[in-house]
């Protein structure tokens, strides 16, 4: 007579039961890590030091690059610091015109998602330099928008520009995790 299996034992291509953090733990870590680096980055933006020493040079480079590409297209730019002048408009770059935030929360992204380092360092400096095209597109709108249309500066500054480079940013980082991420593994995990 053959043995039978009790009917209470698990069928053997049954899958084991799984906890949560089983269940969620790539999320977990992803979710975890993105914020803990962005937490970092913004915070380390935000020390006196690295402001003057790195943020304030890079936002005069970002008022330089767009002052040029003004001059480029015939707006007549005269550049003062960071101040982007000619004779209908003018305008300061400041910090958080500089898109070294949504260059923060990419980067904060990239790190944490699950990809191999080769490709988060190409996401890393292909998202980047992206980014700051998107927002030297700004930055030259913006400025043609006061000099041309100033009833729509404003809009156009705090909420449709901010927005776009932000959600460009977002979109950016899902393209990269789409085409970067790591392939599956055969028993079905990612990790």
């Amino acid at each position: 007579m053959a043995n039978k299996e009790p009917k209470d034992q698990a069928e053997p291509n049954a899958p084991e039961p799984s906890g949560f953090w089983q269940s969620y733990r790539q999320e977990i870590v992803f979710i975890t890590l993105f914020v803990g680096i962005l937490g970092g980055g913004f915070t380390f933006i935000s020390l006196t030091p690295i402001n003057d020493n790195l943020i304030e040079p890079f936002t005069g480079l970002v008022a330089k690059a767009s002052g040029w590409s003004l001059n480029a297209i015939g707006q007549g730019i005269q550049m003062q610091g960071t101040v982007i002048r000619n004779e209908r408009f003018a305008v300061n770059i400041m910090n958080g015109c500089n898109g070294v935030e949504t260059m923060i929360i990419f980067l904060a992204a990239v790190i944490a998602f699950p990809a191999p380092w080769k490709a988060r360092l190409i996401g890393l400096v292909l998202g980047s330099l992206a980014i700051q095209g998107v927002n030297l597109l700004r930055v030259v709108s913006l400025f043609l928008t006061g000099a041309y249309f100033p009833e729509f500066f404003d809009s156009s500054h705090t909420v449709i520009w901010q927005s776009i480079v932000i959600l460009f940013g977002v979109v950016l980082w899902i393209f990269w995790a789409n085409r970067f991420a790591l392939p599956p593994k055969a028993d079905g995990s990612t990790a």
